[in-house]
């Protein structure tokens, strides 16, 4: 069984699991902190009935004074609590995004984590995002790196900037996948109406970066590039019902098959990030004279589904050239993204 990110409250675990044995050793007062908590919610990694992680976040609407230097008077969300046994980019990746997702949702305008330096990997990942080292906190346990992402402060950077999307001097995109892949790879795009039912969905394939693999020519993306996923039909009913609109994604990187030296080089480049299992990948590659791969950044779920029918009629994007790779204006894109109720945050120029 995979591990799952799923939400749930204090009172339902258990402070004798050992997996709060390195918690309650490292932090003199984390039982009576963990006992107080009870009511609150939380987010646990878990492995069937197996306890791996455990991650809390609160909401501050005030100055940070107990670090040096203070953060200033914000609204801030702090990831109290955060701790993740193994390793796995996908599984950082995971809670990661929950921990953006979250603060967009609840109108944040920055994020902070306090971690001692011991734990370079989590630093490093969260660096990569754009986290920056801007204080200490010291306690009776030690002297803790505090880390900062401001979310009105950017970069440039995709990666550094995500999840918001830069669209200005990009091209724009409508990009098919079929439904049996498209709940696999963007689990938060199963379309439930509720911006907070997709901010709450916990499947365990929610990762920050997506392999979309196909015959279609993808060489006409562009790192940057904005894509809309476009859902094809179940054949439930006609396409202009049952095809749906789904969710952004941003290109970093597309390859032929050519641009891979072997078959093993192809699985490795696709693995981390896609739907497939390793034999599924080399039989993809072995059997198709044709393949192409688009790295993206899995930014935005709709909130409110786009069937085919309303990217006709009010979009007003045309029958034909075919849908599985089609280009979209400017105007389109934004018509696209204010129809889907995609936090106007996000699309920040």
């Amino acid at each position: 069984m995979s591990r799952q990110l799923r939400l749930t409250k204090f009172r339902e675990l258990s402070l004798a699991d050992p997996f709060f044995d390195s918690l309650k050793a490292g932090y003199q007062n984390f039982s009576a902190w963990f006992a107080r908590k009870a009511d609150e919610d939380l987010y646990v990694v878990v492995d069937g009935s197996y306890l791996s992680g455990m991650i809390y976040l609160k909401l501050e609407d005030h100055p940070v004074t107990d670090v040096d230097p203070p953060l200033p008077n914000a609204r801030w969300l702090k990831v109290g609590t955060l701790k993740i046994e193994g390793r796995g980019t996908k599984m950082g990746e995971r809670v990661l995004k929950k921990i953006l997702d979250t603060a967009i949702l609840e109108g944040r305008d920055g994020i902070y984590i306090t971690v001692f330096d011991i734990h370079a990997d989590l630093i490093a990942l969260f660096e990569r995002y754009g986290f920056v080292r801007h204080a200490t906190k010291t306690t009776i346990d030690g002297i803790e790196l505090v880390l900062v992402r401001r979310l009105d402060h950017f970069t440039g950077n995709m990666i550094s900037d995500y999840p918001f999307i830069h669209t200005a001097g990009q091209r724009y995109w409508l990009l098919a996948i079929y439904p049996e892949f498209h709940s696999q790879l963007l689990p938060d795009s199963i379309l439930n109406n509720e911006p907070k039912e997709i901010v709450e969905d916990v499947s365990h394939t929610n990762t920050i970066h997506k392999a979309y693999i196909g015959r279609v020519p993808l060489t006409r993306l562009s790192r940057g590039d904005v894509v809309v996923m476009y859902r094809t039909s179940d054949g439930k009913a006609p396409a202009y019902y049952r095809s749906v609109a789904t969710s952004i994604c941003v290109v970093e990187d597309v390859r032929r098959k050519q641009d891979f030296s072997d078959v093993d080089a192809f699985v490795d480049y696709a693995r981390k990030h896609s739907v497939f299992d390793d034999n599924t990948l080399r039989d993809w590659f072995v059997t198709n004279r044709k393949l192409y791969v688009a790295r993206m950044t899995y930014n935005a779920a709709f909130g409110r589904r786009m069937t085919r029918g309303k990217l006709l009629d009010e979009v007003g994007i045309t029958e034909q050239p075919r849908w599985d790779l089609r280009e979209l204006s400017s105007e389109q894109l934004h018509h696209i993204i204010d129809m889907g109720n995609v936090d106007a945050r996000l699309i920040i120029d």
